[in-house]
């Protein structure tokens, strides 16, 4: 009886060291880089936004006013950006009126937004907001936003 589940261990190993075998690349293979490591380089991506990085990215327009934030990006079955949803007004998510723009509408720029106001007296001084030189601009005030139609995430 002993000799028998030997015997099936031993083919089973067999049979499992030959499938393993079958895998290894040919010699020309192995000389050859992954198609995705050869396509693409760290050198050729600089400057482009990551979309995690968008998200959540602040609006603002041609004032300097701030205007809403991004919520998402929409795309085609491509892959390539058609809008940006920007959610406007309201407080923590609450409340806020959701408008889809184009994305070739919206421009993207890595300066800090520069703030025009007051310093304690009448005189005016111009200083940069946040820690983040990502900013979207969207030349739009919040009330022409808010008067867009509501964008609305179909079911």
């Amino acid at each position: 009886m002993l000799a028998k589940y030997m015997t099936a261990g031993v083919a089973a190993t067999a049979l499992l060291a030959t499938v393993a075998f079958a895998q290894n690349p040919s010699p020309t293979d192995a000389n050859k880089p992954p198609a995705a490591a050869a396509s693409t380089s760290n050198s050729s991506h600089q400057g482009e936004w990551r979309a995690s990085k968008v998200v959540g990215l602040s609006v603002y327009n041609n004032n300097n006013e701030s205007i809403g934030s991004i919520n998402d990006l929409l795309t085609d079955k491509s892959g390539s950006i058609k809008a940006v949803v920007i959610g406007v007004g309201g407080f923590l998510g609450v409340g806020e009126h959701l408008v889809a723009i184009p994305f070739d509408q919206v421009k993207f720029v890595d300066e800090p937004v520069a703030y025009t106001g007051a310093s304690g007296g009448s005189s005016k001084s111009t200083s940069t907001t946040g820690s983040s030189t990502n900013t979207a601009v969207f030349n739009a005030s919040k009330d022409q936003l808010k008067g867009m139609p509501e964008f609305k995430y179909s079911s």
